[in-house]
């Protein structure tokens, strides 16, 4: 399996990871700000909060990293999260914005 794949099934992943107080995933939040599979098979992940202090960080970056190594082809996964750039409603995909009610 290529990289892309591996990172295609990455994407498929996340979109099943929600945080428990909004109704849409991680990845359509715009959440997950880098991607990157080596040639290992060791995936690593950046990714921010809507909010700092969310009471659910570890909740979610462990569904997170349970989920990604999960697939085949990954061998392990290190959740990085980052607070730069800062996350706002702009990152967010259409699709989450419509059902947010932000369009």
């Amino acid at each position: 399996m290529t990289k892309f794949e591996i990172e295609e099934k990455i994407v498929a992943m996340l979109k099943t990871v929600f945080d428990p107080e909004i109704p849409v995933n991680v990845y359509d939040l715009g959440l997950i700000y880098k991607i990157d599979v080596a040639d290992s098979g060791d995936a690593t992940i950046d990714m921010t909060l809507t909010a700092p202090n969310c009471p659910a960080a570890d909740f979610i970056m462990e569904d997170v990293r349970q989920k990604i190594e999960s697939i085949d082809g990954v061998n392990s996964a290190t959740i990085n999260l980052v607070f730069e750039p800062e996350w706002d409603k702009d990152m967010m995909s259409e699709e989450a914005k419509l059902e947010l009610g932000f369009l």
